[in-house]
């Protein structure tokens, strides 16, 4: 058989697996970003071209600009949250726990991530509640009732209300895929930093970190781009309410379609959250300068 046919065979077995890509990411890709120029209307059948009409309003609307404010903090929370804190937390399950402690707790952490959103949010909408939640339940019983509120209702704790139940979902999936990177460091690394004196802590900013430069960048991936596409937790909780202070721009662009049945100006939106996680991907693998692996 000669190269050239070998290559012909190879290209032959992964043709499937490209067209199925080319035809649902590739084709909607292109299709949302011609959509984004046009104004229509789902059913009507008819589209006007409107150039970069619906390009210029995200511009000026203000509720884009607090959508766009929301997913920023998610994504700052985020990184805090589950890049550093699960780092952290996989570093304790890894070196300083007993065995048998350490995958119980890996169970207790990962359990939140199968979890279906729509349980996770009737939870903590019951957590959440005014009346009768264990939130403000739990404040009434340690003295600090002044701090009730209606976290879900209030324009200044619905915001931190809903990122808060993406944290405690997310953390122990972001934790697992370390576990995995810190077992495979050799516990040579430890043994020779505690013979020179290097404690807990500069053991695991000198050994731990570097070593999980890897994980620490597919993590940063999952986690900003997660942040930039969030829709569940904020549309069950709270519909991007009150007065649009929960909105994001994905829960922005299901209204503005399905309810406001503003097709072109919802697709321009989809475009604005495409790019902006295409660029912080980007940046990413340019800061880090890793992620070959």
């Amino acid at each position: 058989m000669t190269p050239r046919v070998r290559a012909l065979g190879s290209w032959l077995y992964v043709l499937p697996a490209l067209i199925l890509i080319a035809l649902f990411v590739y084709y909607p890709l292109l299709a949302n970003l011609v959509y984004s120029f046009f104004s229509f209307r789902a059913g009507s059948g008819g589209m006007t071209p409107v150039g970069f009409d619906n390009l210029a309003r995200l511009i000026t609307d203000p509720i884009v600009h607090t959508a766009l404010l929301n997913n920023v903090i998610y994504a700052v929370v985020s990184v805090i949250c589950q890049v550093g804190g699960g780092l952290v937390l996989a570093a304790w399950l890894t070196h300083l726990l007993g065995s048998r402690m350490a995958t119980f707790l890996r169970s207790v952490y990962f359990m939140p991530a199968v979890i279906s959103i729509t349980v996770i949010a009737l939870m903590f909408s019951f957590i959440y509640s005014s009346r009768g939640g264990l939130l403000n339940a739990f404040l009434d019983l340690v003295g600090l009732s002044g701090f009730q509120t209606a976290w879900l209702a209030d324009v200044d704790t619905a915001m931190g209300a809903v990122i808060a139940v993406s944290q405690w979902q997310s953390i122990g999936y972001i934790c697992m895929l370390y576990i995995v990177t810190l077992q495979q460091i050799p516990t040579d690394y430890y043994e020779a930093a505690a013979l020179d004196g290097a404690g807990r802590i500069r053991q695991f900013f000198s050994i731990t970190v570097p070593q999980a430069k890897e994980m620490i960048f597919v993590a940063m991936i999952l986690t900003v781009s997660g942040a930039f596409t969030v829709f569940n937790e904020p549309f069950i909780l709270t519909g991007g309410g009150p007065g649009n202070t929960t909105q994001v721009l994905a829960t922005y662009m299901y209204n503005q379609g399905f309810f406001q049945n503003q097709m072109g100006y919802a697709s321009a939106i989809a475009t604005l959250i495409f790019l902006i996680t295409l660029i912080l991907s980007l940046v990413q693998m340019i800061s880090f300068r890793t992620g070959k692996d």
